[in-house]
C-alpha cells in the first residue's frame, strides 16, 4: 500500500482568479504557471470549509480539454492532502458539465458513498488547445454550481492565500482504466475510482424518457438523425445512448470523439461551427445534400448546449425550450404528472411564456445565469427551462443538459409519430414548430451585439435609456416619431430579480421596453474594464395572427430595429453605426451564399455584414441576419438565384 504525506507549499496571490457562476476562465498559458491552478484549488478547498472537505467525495473530471490530465493529477494529490476520503473520476477524465451534476445527485458508491461537490474542468464552448483556454469550476452537493458566497470567498482566499497543500508520494493515478486505487495517508485510507462515463447519466436518462418509443423513430426507415459533438465530451456518450440504446446508425454520428484541441475546431452548437452537420442537414448553400437526415443536432464543448434542426430548418433556442415545455406532459413519461413551473433568462424570448399562460403553469424570468434556476428547482417550483444562448434543461439536474434536450425533441417527434410510422406521411420539426406557432403565435427574435465600445459611451446610452423610462407617455411619444406602425410601450424597468427562494436581490440585470402587442426591446451591459463594453441589443416582436407567422423575419422586425437604434441613440453613444463585425464573415457569407453572393453588389454585402451578430473570435449568425441578407439582396438577383437562395439559406425559417 503506497504511503503519502501532506506537504505544504509556499506561493503568493495571483490577481483576476475571480470565478463567476461558470468558473474560472483563462488562456492555457496562464493555468500551466507554476502553483496558478494550485493556488485556486486550494481557495476553494478553505471556502468550502473543513466540514465540507474533511472525508468527502468528490468529482473530479471535464470535457477533455488541453491540459486536464494534468489538472486532474493535481488536484486529485490537493484533495488527498485536504483529507478528501475519495475521488471519483469518469473514465480517461471525461465527463460531461450534465453528466457531472448527475453523478453528484445520483450515483452511489460501493460503499455507500455520495459526492458532495465537484470539480468540473471545462472552458465550456470556448476553443481549446495549447494556445486556447481552460476553466475549472466548482458544483455543490446538489449537482449546481457553486453560489455567489462560495465563489465570492475563494476569490477573496484567492487574493491572500500563502500556502497550499498537496500529497507528496502519490502517484498519478491510471484514469484510463476503470477500477479502485487505495492508499494510505497521515488520516487514514484515500481512494480514487475510476468508473465509466456514461452509465450513471444513461441511467438517468432512462428513468426520464420512454426510450422504446424513440427507438421506434429511429429504426423507422422514414426517419434519419445526425448528432455532431464537435469533438467535444458529448461524444463519449453519444454512441451509447444514440447507436447502442436507440439504435440509430453509427454513420448517424459526427465528430464524437473527443479531441483535446477539439479536432481544431471551435465547440460551439450554432450554424457557424458546426459547419458538417449544417451541410448534412442541407443548409448550406455550397454543398447541395439531395436527401437531408429528418432530426440534426449539435453540442457544445463540455456538452451543456445543444442546437437542434431539422431538415433545411433551424429551430431557434428560445422556440426549442418552449415546444418541449408545451409538449412534455405527453411526450416525456417524467413529466406525466405535470410541471412544476417553467423559466426563463430574461433576454430569451417570451414563446415560453404564452405556453405557461396558455397551460395555467408558474412562470419565472431570472437574471442570466443557471444558478437561478438551481434554486428554483431545488425548491420544487420550476420543472424546465431555458435561454438564448442555446441552453436548455430540466430538474433532473442542476446544470443545462444538451443531450436531454435531443431526447427531449426525439420523444416529442415519436409522440406525434405514434400512429404513422407504418403508414401516412412524417410529422417533422417544421411541422411541429410550425403547428406550435400557430397555437401559440411567433415570437420573431434577434440579438444584436456591439463589442469592445467605449465604456464610457456605453455607461452613457444604458443612463439615457433609464432616464426615457421616467415617462412612458414621452417614451411613446418619440417612438410614433420614428415609427408610426409600432406599438406603444406599456412598461419599462430596468430588470431586477428577487429571488422567491431565498430573498436574494439581482439588480442591474438589463433595461426592458415591452409593448402593447407582447413585442420586446431589451438593452444589457457587460463588461465595463479596460477593454471597453459590450452592449447586447435583444429585439422581439410577437405575431399572434396565423396569417403573419410565416412573414419574412426582416420584415416583422424591421420597424423594431430602427426603434431600438433611434431610441437608444445607439450610433451617437457608441460610435458604432452597425454590430461588431469581421473580416471573417465575407469567407463564411460566400461559403453559405456560394455563386449568389457573387451576384450581390458590395452595399448588400456591407448590410448582411450589419445585420449579422459577431463576436471578437466568433459568429453568431441570428435569425434576423440571414432573412436580412434575403430581403435586401434577392430584388438585385435573377429569378433563379432568388429562388434558390430562398429555398436553401440556412435561416429559413
Amino acid at each position: 500500500m503506497v504511503m503519502f504525506k501532506v506537504t505544504r507549499v509556499e506561493t503568493t496571490p495571483f490577481e483576476g482568479q475571480k470565478p463567476g457562476t461558470s468558473g474560472l476562465r483563462k488562456k492555457v498559458k496562464v493555468f500551466i504557471q507554476p502553483h496558478y491552478l494550485q493556488n485556486f484549488v486550494q481557495a476553494t478547498f478553505n471556502a468550502l470549509g473543513a466540514d465540507r472537505v474533511k472525508g468527502a467525495t468528490l468529482v473530479v473530471s471535464g470535457d477533455g480539454r488541453y491540459y486536464s490530465k494534468d489538472a486532474i493529477q493535481i488536484i486529485t494529490k490537493m484533495a488527498a492532502a485536504n483529507g478528501v476520503r475519495r475521488v471519483w473520476i469518469g473514465q480517461n477524465g471525461l465527463l460531461s458539465t450534465p453528466a457531472v451534476s448527475a453523478v453528484v445527485r445520483e450515483r452511489v458508491g460501493a460503499d455507500g458513498s455520495k459526492a458532495t461537490g465537484a470539480f468540473i474542468l471545462t472552458a465550456s464552448h470556448n476553443p481549446g488547445g495549447p494556445h486556447e483556454d481552460f476553466g475549472i469550476k466548482y458544483n455543490m452537493e446538489n449537482g449546481g454550481p457553486a453560489p455567489e458566497g462560495i465563489t465570492n470567498t475563494i476569490y477573496e482566499n484567492t487574493t491572500t492565500i500563502k500556502e497550499y497543500m498537496i500529497a507528496e508520494g502519490l502517484p498519478d493515478v491510471d484514469i484510463s482504466t476503470t477500477g479502485v486505487s487505495s492508499f494510505d495517508g497521515p488520516e487514514g485510507k484515500f481512494n480514487v475510482d475510476v468508473f465509466d462515463s456514461t452509465s450513471d447519466y444513461l441511467k438517468l436518462m432512462k428513468s426520464i424518457f420512454d426510450f422504446p418509443s424513440m427507438q421506434k423513430v429511429l429504426s423507422s426507415p422514414k426517419f434519419s438523425f445526425c448528432y455532431d459533438a464537435l469533438h467535444g465530451v458529448a461524444g463519449v456518450h453519444a454512441k451509447r445512448i444514440f447507436v447502442e440504446e436507440l439504435g440509430a446508425n453509427e454513420s448517424s454520428l459526427v465528430n464524437c470523439v473527443p479531441k483535446e484541441d477539439f479536432g481544431g475546431g471551435h465547440p460551439d452548437p450554432n450554424l457557424t461551427y458546426a459547419k458538417e452537420l449544417v451541410a448534412r442537414m442541407g443548409l448550406s448553400k455550397t454543398h447541395s445534400e439531395p436527401n437531408p437526415p429528418e432530426f440534426g443536432a449539435a453540442a457544445d464543448g463540455d456538452g451543456d448546449r445543444n442546437m437542434v434542426l431539422g431538415k433545411r430548418f433551424f429551430v431557434t433556442p428560445s422556440d426549442s425550450v418552449a415546444i418541449i415545455a408545451a409538449n412534455s406532459v405527453q411526450a416525456i413519461p417524467y413529466f406525466s404528472g405535470g410541471l412544476k413551473g417553467v423559466a426563463r433568462s430574461m433576454p430569451t424570448s417570451a414563446a415560453l411564456d404564452v405556453v405557461a399562460k396558455h397551460l395555467n403553469l408558474k412562470f419565472f424570468e431570472v437574471p442570466t445565469g443557471w444558478k437561478f434556476f438551481g434554486n428554483l428547482m431545488d425548491a420544487g417550483m420550476c420543472s424546465i427551462c431555458g435561454e438564448e444562448s442555446f441552453g436548455t434543461g430540466s430538474d433532473h439536474i442542476r446544470e443545462k443538459d444538451g443531450i436531454w434536450a435531443v431526447l427531449a425533441w426525439l420523444s416529442i417527434l415519436a409522440y406525434k409519430n405514434k400512429d404513422n410510422l407504418g403508414g401516412g406521411n412524417l410529422v417533422t420539426v417544421e411541422d411541429i414548430v410550425r403547428q406550435h406557432w400557430a397555437t401559440y403565435g411567433r415570437h420573431y427574435y434577434t440579438r444584436y451585439d456591439y463589442e469592445n465600445v467605449d465604456a464610457g459611451g456605453a455607461k452613457e446610452l444604458m443612463a439615457h435609456l433609464v432616464k426615457l423610462q421616467s415617462s412612458i407617455d414621452q417614451v411613446n411619444k418619440i417612438i410614433k416619431g420614428i415609427r408610426s406602425d409600432v406599438s406603444n410601450v406599456v412598461h419599462a424597468d430596468e430588470f431586477e430579480y428577487k429571488d422567491p427562494v431565498d430573498g436574494s436581490v439581482s439588480k442591474h440585470q438589463g433595461i426592458r421596453y415591452l409593448f402593447e402587442d407582447g413585442s420586446r426591446l431589451v438593452f444589457r451591459l457587460s463588461g465595463t474594464g479596460s477593454e471597453g463594453a459590450t452592449i447586447r441589443l435583444y429585439i422581439e416582436q410577437y405575431e399572434k395572427d396565423s396569417s403573419k407567422i410565416g412573414r419574412d423575419s426582416q420584415e416583422a422586425l424591421a420597424p423594431l430595429v430602427e426603434v431600438a437604434l433611434k431610441l437608444s441613440k445607439m450610433q451617437e453613444y457608441t460610435g458604432r453605426s452597425a454590430p461588431t463585425v469581421e473580416e471573417e464573415f465575407i469567407s463564411l457569407f460566400t461559403d453559405l451564399m456560394g455563386s449568389a453572393a457573387e451576384e450581390m453588389p458590395y452595399p448588400n454585402v456591407e448590410y448582411c455584414k450589419a445585420t449579422c451578430t459577431v463576436s471578437s473570435k466568433r459568429i453568431l449568425l441570428s435569425c434576423v441576419s440571414w432573412n436580412a441578407s434575403l430581403l435586401y439582396v434577392t430584388p438585385r438577383l435573377s429569378m433563379e438565384s432568388s429562388q434558390n437562395l430562398a429555398r436553401n439559406h440556412p435561416m429559413r425559417t
